[in-house]
């Protein structure tokens, strides 16, 4: 028993599970701390420019509570006007003087380096990132936390992936581990930041390769974000229960209005930004104070557009909110994201996501029940329904959507009605996706694209580019012979036979060790070399070009395989070359 446990762990697959799990419990542990620093930083900034200077506190989800002491008093409605203007003009200058790559989303950003750059995340972008979306949110800003805690955890994977000097295959799981490590602390959901992370890469695929370690740092991160600021859902919700089939009806309704709306979502955020902000004649470090101070006039009229919008959502499932707000609000909010991160600002776009479909789906359900008030009994419920069909929409990350939504509001009862209506989600919008870095799937990576190319020399057979036309040489005769066989033919290796049998390989280079005066008296069986590496005529050229580089040769017989002794051809390095060139042209045409 002892020695089959020794075994065991000394198994390389073993060691290799060791090491990513120590890798993975690290990455926890630094992206843990990093969420904690950049939600006390966020709190911190809210409270004291939005609170203390204005007046106003955003409300937030039921299961989070202030960090400082709220005091009441009036909203001064002039400086909601302002301060988002002055925390856009702040963080536009951080961010593109120390690190452009950190405006806009942070999760396009973690995805175009996971894709395109190796992995590599310079080792300011995590600091960075944390004080300029900290100081956009917290001044207001309608944006996320998870899309700068995504790049910010992705950001401590790199540096990590190059401090032990990794590949980039490993740094790249990293990255991803340091993702799914962020967005588990700062959402409170552990199984949907792994989720995230791998399947917001793609529109129609998932990143399998790094979901083990991906699991221990975001369990680990969760738990370290948890042990500062409480354990339990983002947001208390009514225990809702799916007990009529013919509600199905109504979410996959749901599902095809939430698929209309995001289609919009997508093209008025891209609107803005490429034919809005774009084109605005100034530096781009004064951009997110223009879309500050759009901002601010929006908060002038509705101070509740503010910041990541989570009380809303809070709201209406407490069933707080009118019919006529949520559609208000979901106008409001489209273009107040619009505003935030299309003018360069720093923040996510995963939390106005969840608002916007929040607001569909809260709508949809009060309108559902005033028309058919004995068969929709909690309209509230349709909030969480809303919230995970728009997500899916336009991230494309319907797995994901399902998951998180049950974790952020504690909620599972609910699983059939968010399947349905994420999927007619999803389906829907096509291509339509917030995430402009994604790719199709897998093979359209940069980052696969290698591993997933049909090596030509795979298909070919030994047998079909070997030469048969083959000169061989008795081991008697003497070393002078090779020099006119290499004059005359033009090869520089010959195989020695006796008896029909392969006894050894003589090359020009054996002959040229001989003095110049033995060669009329040294025989080719005493040169030659007679440990020769064969194929058969059914390898791969692969394997042969493989045994070629191993050795250091330029040719390999090729042996029958009912008679070993009896060779039957002979491979080169040119025999490949001409093969490869060969089957490459036709493939081209």
């Amino acid at each position: 028993m002892i020695r089959r446990v020794r075994s065991f762990l000394e198994d390389p697959r073993m060691k290799l599970l060791h090491r990513w799990t120590l890798y993975g419990v690290l990455i926890g542990v630094v992206a843990g701390l990093g969420a904690v620093v950049f939600y006390g930083l966020l709190s911190f900034v809210t409270h004291f420019t939005l609170g203390g200077i204005a007046g106003y506190y955003p409300a937030s989800s039921g299961g989070e509570s202030s960090l400082f002491l709220e005091s009441g008093g009036t909203v001064n409605r002039l400086f909601l006007l302002v301060i988002p203007a002055v925390g856009g003009l702040i963080a536009g200058v951080i961010v593109y003087t120390f690190a452009p790559e950190t405006e806009g989303d942070g999760t396009d950003a973690m995805i175009e380096s996971y894709h395109q750059k190796r992995g590599i995340i310079r080792r300011r972008i995590p600091i960075v990132k944390i004080i300029a979306s900290a100081i956009t949110i917290g001044t207001g800003g309608n944006a996320g936390r998870e899309g700068p805690i995504t790049q910010i955890g992705a950001g401590f994977g790199s540096a990590l992936a190059d401090h032990f000097s990794l590949s980039d295959r490993d740094r790249r799981m990293m990255v991803l581990c340091g993702s799914s490590a962020g967005l588990a602390s700062i959402f409170r959901a552990p199984l949907g930041g792994v989720l995230f992370a791998l399947e917001i890469l793609y529109q129609r695929d998932i990143e399998m390769e790094a979901i083990l370690p991906a699991f221990v740092s975001s369990t680990v991160g969760y738990s370290v974000f948890t042990y500062f600021f409480g354990w339990g859902s983002l947001f208390k919700t009514p225990d809702f229960v799916f007990t009529n089939p013919s509600e199905l009806l109504f979410h996959g309704a749901l599902g095809i209005i939430c698929a209309a709306v995001g289609i919009l979502y997508v093209k008025t955020f891209y609107g803005m930004r490429d034919r809005v902000f774009k084109p605005l004649r100034i530096k781009n470090h004064y951009k997110p104070a223009v879309g500050g101070l759009m901002i601010g006039v929006m908060a002038y009229f509705y101070p509740n557009v503010l910041s990541t919008g989570y009380g809303l959502i809070q709201s209406a499932i407490d069933g707080e909110l009118i019919l006529s707000i949520m559609l208000l609000l979901i106008l409001l909010k489209i273009l107040a994201i619009s505003f935030t991160v299309g003018s360069g600002g720093s923040g996510g776009l995963f939390a106005p996501t969840l608002v916007v479909g929040a607001m569909v789906g809260g709508s949809f359900g009060l309108a559902a029940h005033h028309f058919f008030p004995g068969l929709i009994l909690q309209p509230a419920s349709f909030v969480l329904v809303g919230m995970a069909a728009m997500l899916a929409g336009v991230a494309k990350v319907p797995i994901t959507a399902i998951v998180i939504v049950s974790e952020l509001t504690g909620s599972y009862h609910l699983l059939a009605p968010l399947m349905l209506a994420s999927t007619a989600a999803y389906a829907l919008t096509g291509s339509a996706s917030l995430y402009e870095k994604q790719v199709p799937t897998r093979a359209d990576s940069p980052a696969h694209r290698k591993e997933l190319t049909v090596n030509i020399l795979e298909t070919i057979t030994v047998g079909k580019a070997m030469d048969t036309d083959i000169i061989t040489i008795d081991p008697k005769k003497k070393a002078r012979l090779i020099l006119d066989l290499v004059s005359t033919y033009g090869h520089k290796g010959y195989p020695v036979v006796e008896n029909r049998k392969l006894v050894g390989i003589v090359t020009f280079e054996d002959v040229a060790k001989v003095p110049a005066e033995e060669r009329e008296t040294s025989t080719i069986g005493e040169i030659m070399t007679k440990n020769v590496i064969t194929v058969t005529p059914d390898e791969t050229l692969e394997v042969a070009h493989q045994l070629l580089i191993k050795h250091a040769i330029g040719r390999l017989p090729v042996m029958s395989k009912e008679d070993p002794w009896r060779m039957i051809g002979m491979l080169t390095r040119s025999d490949i070359i001409r093969m490869h060139a060969k089957i490459s042209s036709q493939e081209t045409r």
